[in-house]
């Protein structure tokens, strides 16, 4: 009866373990998206992105590099943007002070991998058709 008991507990372990992770995991996140791009006006396809796929490779354990958030005084902050658009932000139409929409998605990407010396940087290599 214990040893049941005990492979019961072990194997219910086991489930939440592997569909834990599988719930909490960003990798369904496929392509970079914001629900604020009109797909009318898109010249290249969205980039096939594989978020912890690229994240392993590339070595970011924190979220704030890519998910940064600023203060009231454009500094900044140690919080992090995950689970906001970018566009909230990023308007595609923007004032002086803010980075437009699409100007602001390439500069955190080919920024990173101009800096960094690793990953595309040219549209067509991020943008396959």
């Amino acid at each position: 009866m214990k040893k049941n008991r005990l492979a019961l507990y072990i194997a219910i372990a086991v489930f939440v373990s592997v569909c834990g992770g599988i719930a909490f995991s960003q990798e369904d996140i496929r392509t970079v998206a914001d629900s604020a791009f009109d797909v009318r006006q898109i010249m290249r396809p969205p980039v096939r992105f594989l978020h912890d796929g690229h994240n392993e490779k590339a070595q970011i354990g924190d979220c704030n590099v890519c998910h940064h958030a600023y203060d009231e005084k454009g500094q900044k902050t140690e919080d992090s943007s995950e689970g906001t658009e970018c566009s909230e932000c990023h308007k595609p139409e923007t004032p002086e002070n803010t980075l437009a929409l699409t100007r602001a998605y390439h500069l955190q990407c080919k920024g990173c991998h101009a800096e960094r010396k690793a990953g595309p940087v040219m549209c067509g290599e991020c943008h396959v058709k």
